[in-house]
């Protein structure tokens, strides 16, 4: 009993200090402010303390969560997201008027819902994750109850994600037919005994359990809902879960594709391919023609899916290691740049157009050159993270011989790059002021910028250590 609690000890974390988020909320004297923003804080930190304490143990919980490498690599990756997004929330979270309660205690579920994810390893309690995670989100998306487009985007984010969900559990369920089981492990060694190849009902499975997934990391044909609901939810919100859905989408198809169904990847790498290259061309060439910022971002974010479903391709140990180097070098700085964004805006403007951004240069220094630096970041340049990330998902697609894959990422990131420098353009070579002057910045929001620099450059200039780290995570995975 005592290793199953160990097992899950950092969700079991997060998920009390949402609890107490909650009912601290409810019970705070009228007038009176609890900072629910620090105990979220103070959860967050204690969860990935527990994580790095159980590096090593590879400990099984209750039959159906593992606490490996691999799943403790992404817990400090999603505790450190979190941590980044409340740090940019308090400010914000007071001019938009959002219910504090709600917003901080839902972000600790979504985030403990996506630990699950990460560690789960049986397909249902993947999916009751997957339902735990998408629920908080989708309340998060729409949490401004005064704003239109905030329940039209909450509302195409549910109905989508319903679909999705759907499609994953005939995917759990055609599984469950063939094996008997929805144990991962049980599943791969079934998998790898039929020596006649694969039925129509694993091939039925695979393909739903793909259809759940692709829609959940914003693959293409399945990205629909993205732009909208990143441009419809608060500007916070829209950085939490293009960063940590898609890490824990990502740590679960991972989990699922390359251990269960690891037998049957001359199936499905070429579907996932074709996936990868729809994915990067069409989020990088819709995302030239954006005006809207939070939308180029959108497709952006869809982009980076495709550049990580090349490393799934891979699947060699530079592609998985590569991964999850992505995956946490992508997570710091997408909600950086998104929580930047949130402290520009002012209660009657958003500051989400590229115009916004004219002569940011010469009115705060500071912030435009944070804001250039997570651009260049999310375009690839050296010496930054994003530059260290993508190096390494192609090169493992060139070890595997999918020549056309690494060509097809490295020409759609060097067009992304002129997307990202539209907007250093804008800040540094119009003198013109677009809007009104920005509010202050408090002194947390400003220690999470600093934090997201540093770590930026510390992957960029020297990853060697956390790329041993994401070696070590995936060794333990299969």
């Amino acid at each position: 009993m005592m290793t199953d609690l160990q097992a899950i000890m950092p969700i079991l974390i997060v998920t009390l200090t949402a609890i107490v988020t909650m009912v601290a909320e409810s019970f705070q004297p009228k007038g009176e402010r609890v900072p629910l923003g620090g105990l979220g804080l103070i959860g967050l930190t204690g969860a990935a303390i527990a994580s790095v304490l159980l590096w090593g143990r590879d400990l099984t919980g209750f039959g159906v969560m593992r606490a490996d490498n691999f799943a403790l690599f992404i817990y400090v990756t999603l505790c450190v997201i979190g941590i980044l997004t409340i740090l940019f929330s308090g400010v914000v979270v007071d001019r938009e008027r959002i219910p504090s309660g709600e917003y901080f205690a839902l972000t600790l579920f979504g985030i403990s819902g996506m630990m699950l994810m990460a560690g789960a390893s049986d397909l249902l309690v993947i999916f009751l994750a997957l339902e735990v995670m998408s629920l908080s989100v989708y309340v998060l998306t729409g949490i401004r109850r005064s704003s239109e487009a905030g329940a039209e985007a909450a509302f195409k984010y549910f109905l989508l994600g319903a679909f999705s969900s759907a499609f994953f559990l005939y995917g759990v369920a055609f599984t469950y037919g063939v094996v008997g089981s929805t144990r991962l492990d049980q599943v791969a060694a079934t998998l790898a005994s039929q020596v006649s190849g694969p039925s129509v009902m694993v091939i039925l499975a695979l393909a739903f359990l793909l259809v759940g997934f692709a829609f959940k990391v914003s693959a293409v044909p399945f990205h629909m809902w993205t732009p909208d609901a990143y441009e419809g939810a608060p500007t916070l919100v829209t950085g939490f879960m293009s960063t940590g859905v898609k890490a824990a989408a990502f740590a679960a198809f991972i989990r699922v594709f390359l251990s269960a169904f690891e037998p049957m990847h001359g199936e499905w790498a070429p579907i996932v391919s074709a996936l990868a290259v729809a994915t990067m061309v069409l989020g990088t060439t819709v995302g030239v023609a954006q005006g809207n910022v939070k939308r180029m971002l959108a497709y952006s974010s869809i982009a980076h899916g495709g550049y990580l479903l090349v490393g799934l391709v891979a699947a060699n140990s530079v592609g998985k290691a590569g991964m999850l180097f992505y995956l946490a070098s992508y997570g710091v700085t997408n909600v950086a740049a998104f929580g930047l964004m949130a402290l520009l805006s002012t209660e009657d403007h958003p500051h989400d157009n590229v115009r916004d951004f004219a002569g940011l240069w010469y009115r705060r220094p500071t912030m435009a050159a944070a804001m250039t630096i997570f651009l260049l970041s999310l375009g690839g340049l050296p010496p930054t993270a994003g530059f260290v990330a993508k190096w390494y998902v192609f090169a493992a697609a060139v070890q595997e011989g999918y020549y056309g894959l690494a060509i097809i990422g490295v020409l759609t990131s060097v067009v992304s790059v002129y997307f990202y420098l539209r907007i250093v353009v804008m800040m540094y070579m119009s003198e013109d002021v677009a809007v009104d002057p920005a509010p202050a910045v408090p002194r947390s929001a400003m220690a999470g910028l600093a934090l997201a620099t540093g770590a930026i450059f510390y992957l960029g200039v020297v990853p060697t250590r956390v790329i041993n780290l994401a070696v070590q995570s995936v060794q333990g995975l299969f």
